[in-house]
Parts: structure tokens; sequence; C-alpha cells
């Protein structure tokens, strides 16, 4: 299979993507107004709260067995380097670029956070459907692999972005709205301020000034769960290791309690004690009617993201708050290091024996390190009402980016293993 056979077969799924984000842009748009605001946050929890953890729980329960975990050991070490270096380098950008301090969440959000099970679902069943993947003959024993393979990077991505990149947003946004209510000039927006004392020229490429809400009280009706900071960075509030301890603990529990990570979980418990999955996967299961009422409202999962997605993407169009650098930055960062980075990981572990095999579980080990970023940040910005519009601007980017650099790199992945 050539080096161009393979780039087509790559390139199939992300075309889908585009085509189905096009629909959602054009729903979202003014001549259609059916997508508006309002309806994208609605669908966005409906999603959450029903489709997501539906097609996790039926993926999971179906297709994990202890077996599998045992084997699959190394994914979760997998991603949890693609969180630990990406957050590493976000830390290093927002340390070089100096965006103001309610950004610096987000910048790093974006850096380490992968759309590991969304992509993952479209992609890797793609391409096993290809004629001539390098994954073996068999459609089908490459599809079920496959699926396999992306539900669990998506349960465990879930787990960490619903953790750890929950976390980086929800400080964010209490930065931001204690910054807005005590009207704090952080150290990095001093600069902002001379540019803007200095001329509209010297302003352009710098970053727009905090934006004061016009509704401040409705703000925080929508957002009841946020409770302003302390402090910038200079203020620091002095509760104790046990305080603080107890709150850490709390706040973890509270981001665990996610629906996708307890369907998650549940799904796990399932697929891995055989006698309850009897109950429930199989002909003459005596509840199979459950896992085909969850995988049906499970399929609904991939379409109404990807037309979220598009819709979002149409708000990238308005002047954001952050320098072009940062952009730039962040598309570097997450299309050219980490999937270098990943090769590297993947080859080291594979050459000490950590690895199967099975080229197709190497593969998705690969493109985790090349995804695009995870479209939960969104929802996370819209939750704590803080930088959307520069969440748009940078998916906007980043997946234009994505069908080219995605593509080059899955086409790269495959002719590697093949």
């Amino acid at each position: 299979m050539g080096f161009f056979s393979l780039f087509l077969v790559a390139s199939m799924p992300i075309i889908q993507v585009l085509l189905i984000g096009v629909v959602g842009a054009y729903l979202a748009s003014g001549f259609s107004n059916v997508l508006t605001t309002s309806a994208r946050r609605d669908m966005n929890k409906v999603v959450f709260t029903v489709f997501t953890p539906s097609l996790m729980f039926a993926s999971l329960a179906k297709t994990v067995t202890l077996e599998d975990v045992i084997s699959w050991w190394f994914m979760p070490v997998n991603i949890a380097i693609t969180f630990l270096i990406g957050g590493i380098l976000g830390w290093i950008a927002c340390n070089i670029l100096k965006p103001p301090q309610h950004f610096r969440g987000l910048i790093m959000a974006f850096c380490s956070s992968g759309n590991l099970g969304n992509l993952l679902l479209i992609i890797v069943p793609a391409v096993c459907d290809e004629d001539g993947n390098p994954f073996g003959k068999d459609r089908s024993i490459c599809r079920s692999r496959g699926l396999s393979y992306s539900s669990l990077s998506m349960a465990l991505g879930g787990l960490f972005i619903w953790t750890y990149t929950y976390s980086l947003m929800q400080k964010s946004g209490k930065l931001f709205h204690k910054m807005q209510s005590k009207s704090i000039q952080c150290p990095a927006d001093s600069d902002e301020e001379q540019a803007k004392e200095d001329g509209p020229a010297s302003y352009n490429d710098e970053e727009a000034p905090l934006p004061t809400s016009d509704k401040p009280d409705e703000r925080r009706d929508e957002n009841p769960m946020e409770a302003p900071l302390l402090s910038c960075e200079s203020e620091v509030t002095d509760k104790g290791f046990w305080t603080n301890l107890k709150d850490n603990v709390h706040q973890f529990v509270e981001e665990l309690m996610a629906p996708p990570t307890i369907s998650a979980l549940i799904g796990f418990g399932v697929g891995l004690v055989p006698w309850l999955k009897s109950l429930i996967i199989g002909d003459g299961a005596p509840f199979k009617v459950l896992q085909d009422s969850l995988q049906l409202m499970g399929d609904g999962t991939i379409p109404c993201i990807t037309l979220i997605l598009g819709g979002n993407l149409t708000q990238g169009i308005r002047k954001s708050g952050l320098k072009r650098t940062v952009i730039i930055t962040i598309v570097c960062i997450r299309f050219v290091i980490l999937p270098l980075i990943g090769i590297a990981v993947v080859y080291a572990a594979y050459g000490v024996g950590f690895l199967s095999h099975d080229p197709l579980y190497r593969y998705v080990l690969m493109v985790q390190f090349a995804l695009p970023p995870a479209m939960n940040i969104g929802t996370m910005a819209q939750l704590f009402d803080v930088g959307q519009e520069e969440c748009s601007v940078i998916f906007l980017w980043t997946y234009l980016v994505a069908a080219v650099a995605l593509t080059t790199w899955s086409t790269i992945f495959m002719s590697i293993l093949s």
C-alpha cells in the first residue's frame, strides 16, 4: 500500500467530520438560525448527560474483558504521558508568551487535552473499512478491535479531561470572575494597557483588555458553582494543610461524578464481571433490551457532537483576546511536537516489550498524540463563563489544521506500522 493510498484512507474520516461540521456551521449561521447559541447549549447538555454516557457504557460493557484490560495496561500510561508533556509544554508557552492570567489554564488545557474519544471512534473504524488498510483483511475483526481500543481511549480520556482539564478551567473561571468583580489587574496585563495608551496600531496584535459583563448578575445565576478566588497570584489564602487537602479531595470527588466518568466506571465493571455481562450482552441475555436502548442513544453522540462543533466554530470568526503567536504555539505543540514525541514513546514501549504485536493498537497509541483539542474544553468554558470567544478561535484554527495534520500523521503512522 503506497503513501498516496494511505493518505486517501486516512483522509476519509477527516472529510466526514468536516462535511458534518459544515452542516452544523450552516445551521448555526444567520441563513438558517436553527442551531442558535441556546440550542447548542441545550444540545450540549443532552450529549453530556445522555448520549455520551450511553455510548461509553454500551461500548465498554460489550467489548472490554479482563484479559483486554490486562493486555492494554499501557494505554492509560500513554494518555497520561500526552497530558503530562502537553501540560508542561503549555506551561512553558505561558511563561514565554505571558498571556493574561485567566487565559493560562485555557492554554494549558488546549495543549494537553486531546479529542481522545469522539474522533478516534470515527477515524479507527473508518480506516478499518477501507480497502488495503495495513491492519488485516478481515474488516469486521479490525473494526471490532478498533472500536474496543477507541472506547477504552474515550473512557480513560474522559477520566483525565473531567479531572485535570476540568480543574484547570474551573480555576481560570474563578480567577476571571475575581478579576472582573474586584477589577484586579494582573502583572501580565500591564503590557496591554501600555499598548492601548500608545494607540490602536501598537495594540493590534496584543491581548484584548479584560471584558466586562453587561449582566454580571445573570452570569452569577448561570454559574452557581463558581466561587471567586481570593487572589490573582500575588494574594495567598492561608487555609492550612488539612483544609486544603480536604478541599482538594472534595473537588476531585466532584469531578469524578461527571456522567461520562460514572458510566465508564459502570461499563468497566459490567465488562469485567462475566455474570453481569451475560445479563445484558448477547442474543440470549434477559436484559438485552437495555443494551440495545443504550446503544441506540449512544449512536446519536458522534453526529450531535460534530454538528455542535461546526456551530461553535462559526464564533471563531470574531476577534479574540489572544495573540496570534499563542494560537500558532498551540497548533505547533499539538500537531508537530506531540506527534514526534508519540512516535518515540510508542517505539520505546514496543522495544522493551510493553506493547503487543497488534499494529492497530500501536496505531491508536500514536494517534492519541496527534489529535486536535478536546471539544469538552468548550463545554467547560461555557460552564465557567471564561474565554468562550478565545476557545472558538482556537477550535477554528486547530480543527482546520487538523484536516491536513491529522491526515498526514495518520498516513505516516500507518506507513511506519505497515
